[in-house]
Parts: C-alpha cells; sequence; structure tokens
C-alpha cells in the first residue's frame, strides 16, 4: 500500500485527541480513518490509474484529475 501511511498519521492523531480528553475529535478521526482504508482499497483495484509527477492522480493518458 503506498498511501498507508495517512493511516498511521490519523492513528497517531486520534491517539493525542483521545489523550488530551477531544473524544469528538477522537471519534471524528476514527470515521476518517475508515475513509481513508475504504479509498485506498478503491485505488488499488483501479489498474488503469497511474500517478503525475505533481502527485494528482492521472487517469489514462488525458492528464485529467480524478475527483
Amino acid at each position: 500500500m503506498r498511501n498507508d501511511w495517512i493511516l498511521d498519521v490519523l492513528a497517531d492523531l486520534r491517539r493525542f485527541a483521545a489523550d488530551n480528553d477531544m473524544p469528538h475529535l477522537a471519534e471524528q478521526l476514527d470515521d476518517t480513518a475508515l475513509i481513508a482504508t475504504a479509498e485506498i482499497a478503491s485505488k488499488q483495484g483501479r489498474s488503469t490509474r497511474a500517478h503525475g509527477d505533481d502527485g494528482f492522480d492521472r487517469i489514462g493518458t488525458t492528464g485529467a484529475r480524478a475527483g
């Protein structure tokens, strides 16, 4: 997983929020981690997708930015 580093960052942020009495933020970060996991998994299934040098996802050779 090329983008799985973001899950570690979200886990660190969630831990910080929980340790610092920010339960609503911790809960939101749990939800965000679930969304990130789903999006990373869905991107792995797209064999035609490639990353441009600028970090934007590209579809085929059209250079259109993915939404």
